[in-house]
């Protein structure tokens, strides 16, 4: 049995007193922030954005991309969500789910890389890493933890209109599915030039309905809609769903296939994705970024982040079991447990967090097991507070079951 505490304790603070704390918490943060990474206006500069898709059994898809940096550079990189609000003072309420970019190097082929870093400095919802990169190639791969992108549980009691027929019988669509439709061209256009490329909706293709659109097909979707450049232009991308939603004579159900597929309820509220942006400055070259693939959030992410608690975290061995390690690695805005099983034989651990206070975790139950195959590691859990803005007390004991 292991027993790991963490306590993060800010009860201290009064309420009367709170906001000031606040302030001065933001302006220590902006101190720190600073510090790392001062002024980078004469640096080169790109972005790409892509998203994160919580699937149905609670898997988490995201764009991944490749970095080619051509010259030995100090580079910065940063991760957020991306606020697609445009009502001041709201902000889209995915800004509280955590985002994280793994830079792994590529040696001689994609099948052989090595972990460079990872955003893990703070400031608000933005994560950040300055550091210096060798000449190469690198793969971006975005993580979160799962903690505050999970499954729904309000249920939506009425289902939003998406299309309407004025007195002459033409179709057309609400003024509520324009502005999803609107936020998604938002999102899917990753290099943020107002147009669509065929690689850019390919991943829309890919997502809604798995295949992809070949040259031929987007040849005719140029020549029968707005384009600039060949690429599709906004307008373009809502006459296409309007044509689409035609040839099914207003039928929605295809429509709420798309939706669902990029994270809408019936009420049109974006609840099971979380759009990202990432920004990329270099001191001596200008690097380029590609969006390659839109994978889960597992295979060479999971290796990442085993290999990052293992370099980072806290070791301790179960109690008569030494080849039983649990690494616990903490970052202050969440915790990773990761479990490395050194033995000959699978072996299945039971974990209880009832102790631990104002925390969630990735998992979604605060007793569960895992079964650790032999010579393996594996991301046990993810650790979160609920309320950011109280004590929040990690605690979890490990047990052997078998």
């Amino acid at each position: 049995t292991i027993n790991i505490m963490t306590t993060f304790d800010i009860s201290f603070i009064s309420s009367s007193n709170f906001s000031s704390f606040l302030c001065m918490l933001e302006t220590f943060n902006k101190y720190c922030w600073k510090k790392f990474f001062p002024s980078f206006q004469d640096w080169q500069c790109i972005q790409s954005k892509g998203c994160f898709f919580l699937e149905e059994d609670g898997e988490i898809i995201s764009h991944q991309y490749r970095m080619q940096i051509a010259q030995r550079s100090m580079v910065y990189l940063t991760i957020k969500p991306l606020n697609l609000s445009q009502v001041e003072g709201k902000p889209s309420p995915w800004l509280s789910v955590d985002t994280a970019l793994y830079i792994l190097k590529e040696n001689e082929s994609q099948a052989n890389l090595q972990l460079m870093c990872f955003t893990e400095l703070r400031n608000r919802e933005v994560f950040g890493w300055t550091g210096e990169l060798g000449p190469g190639i690198y793969w971006l791969i975005p993580s979160t933890t799962g903690c505050r992108l999970r499954k729904e549980v309000k249920p939506v009691t009425e289902e939003a209109q998406l299309v309407y027929r004025d007195e002459t019988g033409e179709l057309f669509l609400t003024k509520e599915f324009r502005s999803a439709l609107s936020n998604i061209f938002e999102v899917i256009d990753l290099d943020g030039n107002g147009h669509l490329s065929l690689e850019e909706y390919n991943f829309f293709e890919l997502r809604t309905s798995g295949e992809k659109c070949d040259e031929d097909a987007w040849a005719v979707c140029r020549e029968n809609f707005d384009t600039k450049k060949n690429e599709l232009t906004r307008q373009g991308f809502m006459d296409l769903n309007l044509m689409e939603a035609n040839d099914r004579e207003g039928d929605p159900r295809d429509l709420w296939v798309t939706l669902h597929s990029m994270g809408y309820n019936k009420a049109l509220e974006l609840t099971a994705a979380c759009p990202f942006v990432i920004d990329i400055y270099a001191e001596k070259c200008k690097p380029r970024i590609k969006a390659v693939h839109m994978e889960p959030c597992s295979g060479q992410l999971e290796k990442a982040i085993c290999k990052s608690v293992l370099n980072k975290g806290e070791a301790k061995l179960m109690d008569g079991y030494e080849n039983i390690i649990v690494y616990t690695y903490n970052c202050n805005t969440w915790i990773t447990s990761v479990i490395e099983n050194k033995s000959d034989d699978k072996v299945i651990i039971h974990i209880n967090n009832e102790l631990s206070k104002n925390c969630m975790n990735n998992r979604g139950l605060n007793i569960f097991a895992v079964e650790v195959a032999p010579k393996s590691t594996m991301v046990c859990q993810h650790v979160m507070p609920l309320n950011e803005q109280q004590e929040w007390i990690y605690y979890c004991i490990y047990s052997l079951i078998s």
